[in-house]
């Protein structure tokens, strides 16, 4: 979903980063603002006064995304779901959430956190707005904290509809799911509505862009996009979580890897092991146990000159978390420590013994047997470690 970011600070425990996509929208929310919103409400000031009320409204719009998106990522961290951070796009913002929700009622308490604090905040602009009206303060300053008022009133009303991923399409799901105790089943309906309302939004975007209106037609038509495809990959992410899930790493990874001594030279483990091979990630071992990784990328950066004299120990990654996973592990576990470790590949351990090694392909592999074939039924040996 997200391209490059950028790391903003962090608040409440997490990190808020900005998709570069945000600057695109940010400059686009100033320039309306100063140029069409505030020059049609308060006619008659200088150009300088309407773009510096523009720039306010945008970064108060930051601001209100980044409270709205907060109130989601501490009701969740109520619930014990993982939150990776807070990420501004293009579309607006979102919790990064690294599991599911564990039942209906955390989903529900999550989802309408988010439409309350923009509730919250439209109140609190709105009795600013009259606040200073009342004070005799300049008209510009009450302005942008009406803007701000109705801004979040309509993010509030435009989250709550009812489709997934929407938060409205959370509360839905979480009322299907504590009626059949399905997940799978409500992901899949509100997903389903989720999609239409984004086929909706891109007809309305065509109608517009036919009677002339080209910049809400684009918009609503790119917004319509987002949703529909976004729906459909909240649900094949939920399916891909279940699948990985109930898969222990020993059912997928390949046995009896080839590993490489830790005192040898580097020389010796590209002459002898990666030109006998050609695999490119290697389990080191010394003393019959396993004791860290090493790749042929870690070879990149070292002079050829002195491969004669550096050992693989002096280049290796040690056993961790980000290197190893345990045989018993999910599929899940380790798709996640993939991510986060930035490899592609790990090396199975089961008792402080070298039982194998995955790879990110082994588990592209098992969804897509598990699409062909179905859940497993039963009966299926577990391979003794």
């Amino acid at each position: 979903m997200f391209g490059a970011q950028i790391r903003l600070f962090r608040l409440a425990g997490f990190d808020v980063k900005l998709d570069v996509s945000w600057i695109f929208i940010a400059l686009l929310i100033s320039w309306t603002l100063s140029t069409g919103y505030f020059p049609q409400f308060y006619p008659g000031l200088d150009s300088a006064t309407y773009w510096s009320m523009g720039i306010v409204g945008a970064l108060g719009l930051f601001l209100s995304i980044i409270l709205h998106e907060l109130s989601h990522s501490v009701v969740a961290r109520r619930y014990d779901i993982p939150i990776s951070g807070i990420t501004l796009f293009i579309f607006g913002g979102v919790a990064q959430m690294e599991k599911e929700p564990p039942t209906p009622r955390a989903e529900l308490m999550m989802a309408i956190a988010g439409p309350i604090a923009s509730l919250v905040l439209s109140a609190i602009f709105y009795l600013t707005g009259a606040a200073v009206l009342a004070a005799g303060l300049p008209e510009t300053v009450s302005g942008v904290a009406r803007y701000l008022a109705l801004i979040n009133l309509i993010l509030a009303v435009f989250n709550m509809v009812p489709a997934f991923p929407l938060d409205g399409g959370r509360v839905y799901r979480a009322w299907l799911w504590g009626r059949s105790g399905d997940i799978d089943a409500a992901t899949k309906h509100a997903s389903h509505v989720g999609q239409a309302f984004g086929l909706a939004l891109i007809a309305l975007g065509v109608m517009s862009l036919l009677s002339g209106n080209l910049v809400a037609g684009i918009w609503w038509g790119l917004i319509g996009l987002f949703l529909n495809t976004a729906s459909r990959a909240s649900y094949t992410q939920l399916q891909t979580h279940q699948l990985l899930k109930a898969e222990p790493v020993a059912h997928f990874m390949t046995p009896d890897p080839l590993t490489v001594p830790a005192g040898i030279t580097l020389r010796r483990l590209v002459d002898e092991h990666v030109y006998g091979s050609f695999h490119e990630t290697f389990p080191v071992m010394e003393g019959g146990r396993p004791v860290g990784v090493i790749s042929v990328a870690d070879l990149r950066d070292i002079d050829r000159a002195n491969w004669d004299r550096i050992e693989v120990r002096e280049v290796m990654h040690p056993l961790s978390p980000a290197t190893a996973i345990e045989a018993h592990e999910s599929g899940e576990a380790a798709l996640k420590a993939m991510r986060q470790g930035g490899s592609g590949r790990l090396i199975v351990v089961s008792g402080g013994r070298l039982v194998g090694i995955v790879a990110l392909r082994d588990i592209m592999r098992l969804m897509r047997l598990k699409e062909e074939l179905g859940p497993r039924t039963g009966g299926a040996a577990t391979k003794r470690l």
